[in-house]
């Protein structure tokens, strides 16, 4: 800003010239107009995840003037986000996404003021970080992080802005029992077992699909912060994209919830991996489990192929994705034709069958399906063709 900026009274604010004119077209709105503007600029939001939810509403609430933005991520961005998650950029590949994010806020509006955390939300660290803020938003892809932040908003009263993506279908709605709304556990009291709810990387995502339901996201961030309208509390939204498609459904707050109920028996935060089933599942073990095929990593790989142990491979990449990276020599049948195709491999169910498709989430399924006919000699290679990829680049000898 220049020194000769022209400060104008706003309130118990002052604001400057090109402040005014940045946000003069939210200005203008009877809804907004100054004093709406001060409550954005004393406004603090964390994002709880920056992948394809948490990419549009770092935008959007950037460019709005949010005074605190937090942006808390563990990851680092790779090339498989750039489909959706629009905060980032080629440029910032390899690069933790909480500093990438960070530039592009910058970037876009200086008046932001911006706190990183390049970690995990933990139940160590959740109510030190989320009492900072008055504005939670889940943007994650995991249900302990989601139980863990729903009981850290119970705890301090804070509202939890919630969505979730999967294909073509979205959901947003805000938890807020302070408000007396639901909270998530009364909406899903048992989480899922591990494993019954495939991720981006298994089942696919459109891209603008997480655009569509993180701008929401926003939309109601942004009532919250202004006590306008009738904020997503007890009503969740559903959006199906393929059908252009909004459905609305009430949920109530449970009395018996053991968090937010009448009278809850969770009063301080637990292990979310344990009560979600990871911990058990990692105790146990893939191998042990009937429902799971034994993972063959990598470099496994390598050392049975160097010995020239039998086997035989299967290739269940849909044919598009075939030219992505060369396949192995064996079978290709698509896994979206394995279900009615899957008595082709008969004549092969006493060979060692070694399942492969790009990362290794459908080869999963696959050797599932067929774990399930009978197959009791069935692996799937875990991290797909890509890690295979990459691993045998790295173990070339170098020219």
């Amino acid at each position: 800003m220049s020194k000769g900026a022209v400060l104008l009274r706003m309130g118990r604010m002052k604001l400057t010239r090109e402040q005014y004119i940045r946000y003069s077209r939210q200005m203008i709105l009877p809804e907004l107009q100054g004093e709406g503007q001060e409550k954005i600029f004393r406004a603090k939001v964390l994002l709880v995840g920056l992948g394809g939810l948490g990419s549009p509403q770092a935008l959007y609430l950037a460019a709005a003037g949010v005074g605190t933005l937090g942006l808390l991520d563990g990851d680092r961005v790779d090339l498989t986000n750039l489909q959706r998650q629009v905060v980032h950029s080629t440029d910032d590949l390899g690069a933790p996404k909480v500093l990438s994010a960070e530039a592009r806020i910058r970037a876009i509006n200086p008046d932001v003021e911006v706190r990183t955390y390049q970690e995990r939300l933990t139940s160590e660290n959740a109510i030190r970080i989320i009492s900072e803020y008055d504005i939670i938003v889940d943007c994650t892809d995991n249900f302990p992080a989601r139980y863990l932040m729903n009981d850290a908003c119970v705890f301090l009263e804070k509202p939890l802005v919630h969505g979730a993506i999967y294909r073509f279908e979205g959901q947003a709605t805000v938890f807020y029992p302070a408000r007396e709304g639901p909270c998530y556990r009364c909406l899903f009291p048992v989480p899922p077992a591990p494993g019954m709810v495939p991720s981006c990387a298994e089942s696919g995502v459109l891209g603008v699909l997480p655009g569509v339901m993180g701008t929401i996201q926003a939309t109601e961030v942004t009532k919250l912060i202004l006590g306008e309208g009738k904020p997503l509390i007890g009503r969740l939204l559903f959006c199906d994209l393929l059908s252009t498609h909004f459905q609305e459904l009430v949920i109530r707050k449970d009395p018996k919830c053991p968090v937010c109920g009448e009278e809850p028996s969770i009063r301080e935060l637990i292990d979310y991996e344990e009560f979600c089933g990871l911990r058990a599942q990692e105790r146990q073990g893939a191998v042990d489990r009937p429902d799971l095929p034994y993972g063959l990593r990598v470099v496994d790989l390598h050392r049975k192929m160097r010995v020239e142990e039998p086997m035989l491979f299967l290739d269940v990449r849909e044919e598009w994705e075939r030219s992505l990276y060369d396949g192995m020599d064996g079978i290709h049948i698509p896994f979206s034709r394995l279900h009615a195709e899957w008595q082709s491999l008969l004549p092969h169910k006493e060979q060692e069958i070694v399942v492969c498709c790009l990362f290794g989430w459908r080869s999963r399924e696959a050797a599932r399906l067929l774990s399930g006919k009978g197959f009791e000699n069935v692996v799937n290679l875990e991290g797909g063709l890509e890690e295979w990829t990459l691993y045998q680049e790295e173990s070339s000898p170098k020219k």
